[in-house]
């Protein structure tokens, strides 16, 4: 029993004192988790922007985010202002949006879903080849102060001590805002939105009605495709912008647990308790294990949420009579 109380101990106990001996460590902490999450917010709206419109987990929702940052920082190393190159990577998302639909979605209508699944795999692959190609692989800075990204931090003395939080943090976080009121009243309160909603529910009872399918796919996969560029926007913001930014969207897998693959709130949730979580288990556990729990940690806490609650927060519960 006194290893049990030990760990008890270093689990809780030390974590509590630690935080009362520190509050301003906890209010940096949770700050850092709170940006991280709206940012994993972000990347998850891209897979249930897809999911509620085609019952597809697009497993490209990753890559396009690199992709879209990677053009941008390329559109203006030609030569390109930076806001008229913004204004062509959307045009270059709409491109790939049209693209998918008219080669891989179109030809897999009423297809089942795990061939569509495999097919994302394959458009993976295929904008990881391609960006490797055009863009090469080596990190590239984004071009913050060029879009007029702040930069610096503000210091905040509180609780005895001070709180430094970045400015790019902060617009990151009014950004996330914005895009997700936005895509809230798209979603509920225009004609498309509710077509969208439509399109999820049953295909073949969309299209009976006049609800053009091929369209609404292209509207979606264009909306995810401002998501993921405004996210690589933001990360790259925050680090460089690489190949590697992939992988962090792999985040996004255990926030949509979390908050359920097709809700826009349960995403919100879901990536500011990943966010949130993450960091506070690097900062106040990471020590008892050698670190490193950032990595591994939502994918436990995901598995928890799977064990009581698999269709998440927000999700529709399933229920099938045999």
């Amino acid at each position: 029993m006194d290893w049990v109380l030990t760990l008890l101990n270093k689990l809780f106990v030390a974590p509590l004192v630690e935080i009362a001996g520190a509050p301003d460590l906890f209010i940096q902490v949770l700050w850092e988790g709170f940006v991280a999450g709206t940012l994993y917010s972000l990347i998850a709206l891209g897979f249930v922007l897809i999911f509620k419109a085609s019952g597809v987990f697009n497993f490209a929702q990753g890559i396009m985010v690199v992709f879209g940052a990677l053009s941008l920082v390329g559109l203006y190393s030609l030569g390109i202002p930076a806001w008229a190159a913004l204004a062509l990577c959307i045009v270059i998302m709409f491109s790939l949006a049209w693209t998918v639909e008219r080669v891989v979605l179109r030809p897999l209508v009423n297809q089942p879903d795990i061939i569509l699944f495999m097919a994302t795999i394959g458009l993976s692959s295929f904008l990881v080849g391609f960006g490797e190609f055009v863009f090469g692989g080596e990190p590239k800075t984004m071009i913050t102060a060029e879009l007029g990204l702040p930069s610096g931090s503000i210091d905040l003395a509180i609780a005895g001590g001070l709180v430094s939080l970045q400015k790019i943090d902060i617009a990151a976080a009014l950004m996330s805002a914005v895009m997700v009121t936005g895509l809230a009243v798209f979603f509920n309160k225009t004609r498309i939105g509710r077509a969208l909603r439509a399109v999820a529910d049953d295909h073949q009872s969309a299209l009976s009605v006049g609800i053009t399918l091929q369209q609404i796919w292209v509207i979606v996969w264009f909306a995810a495709g401002v998501v993921a560029l405004a996210t690589g926007i933001m990360w790259g913001a925050r680090s460089d912008v690489s190949f590697a930014l992939e992988v962090v969207a792999l985040k996004a897998l255990p926030v949509l647990i979390l908050g359920g693959f097709t809700s826009i709130p349960g995403a919100i949730i879901g990536g500011l308790i990943i966010g949130v979580s993450e960091k506070l288990a690097e900062f106040y556990w990471g020590p008892l294990v050698g670190g490193s729990i950032e990595s591994w940690f939502p994918y436990f806490l995901a598995l928890i949420f799977l064990w009581f609650r698999p269709q998440g927060l927000f999700g529709e519960k399933i229920i099938e009579r045999v």
